[in-house]
């Protein structure tokens, strides 16, 4: 089986279409509101504040929490059960890994940021999607970042290599490979690097390749948001 026309009938290393906009949710420190195709991502960002209990303290630098979730509805297949799961655990967690390089927490010991990722719509890719709306919520706290971190999902579908799998291409019936990246633009450093699937080493090499060349699509998108919130009107 050969893949030579993606089902959407984008190209191959075409995007979804990308919504960004930050300041949506007005009672949280910082947030953002990120959509790629039709996966849609909230995330608000509270703190820094005092960390409790203080055995999780950091006298030395402030912690990073993330909390990623979706709504019972939000799922392109079955119904995602409500609260916790090993899944979100998972995905909470390779979310603050991902951004912890370009946050700069030093300066709040013994405090906590708390990043809450929602998503009320998903079509593949959240955890991209989460990160890349994250990242965004932060600098729109004010939080110090070296910069922004935009994710991706990028791999192969049969023989196809393919930038930013939607449900139909994740569930195809041929062989399948997805690898969420998040990536650094200004330095290319990948933060996040997963796989489902098999894929030779020189087409892993040429997808990593190709999502740093995506990434800074992406990044364009993340910092115009922020300046059309901050820019002075009228200036």
């Amino acid at each position: 089986m050969s893949y030579k026309k993606r089902i959407d009938g984008r190209k191959f290393d075409e995007l979804r279409k990308i919504e960004a906009k930050v300041g949506v949710i007005p009672n949280a420190d910082g947030s953002a509101y990120f959509k790629i195709g039709d996966t849609e991502a909230y995330a608000c960002v509270y703190g820094p504040k005092h960390l409790y209990p203080k055995f999780l303290q950091n006298p030395t630098k402030g912690v990073l929490r993330c909390n990623y979730n979706m709504m019972p509805f939000s799922g392109s297949g079955d119904r995602v059960r409500p609260g916790p799961s090993r899944r979100s655990k998972e995905i909470s967690l390779v979310t603050e890994k991902a951004l912890l390089p370009v946050v700069n927490l030093d300066d709040f010991p013994n405090a906590v940021v708390d990043v809450f990722i929602e998503f009320p719509q998903t079509d593949a890719g959240s955890r991209c999607a989460g990160i890349c709306a994250a990242s965004m919520a932060l600098a729109d706290a004010g939080i110090v970042m070296k910069d922004l971190v935009a994710a991706v999902s990028v791999g192969k579908v049969d023989d196809a290599l393919v930038v930013d799998l939607n449900y139909n291409e994740e569930s195809f019936e041929g062989e399948v490979a997805d690898i969420p990246v998040a990536v650094i633009p200004s330095t290319g450093e990948f933060t996040l690097l997963q796989m489902d699937g098999i894929i030779d080493k020189d087409r892993l090499l040429k997808a990593l390749d190709t999502a740093k060349k995506v990434a800074e699509k992406i990044v364009k998108i993340q910092r115009e948001a922020l300046k059309n919130k901050f820019e002075i009107k009228g200036a």
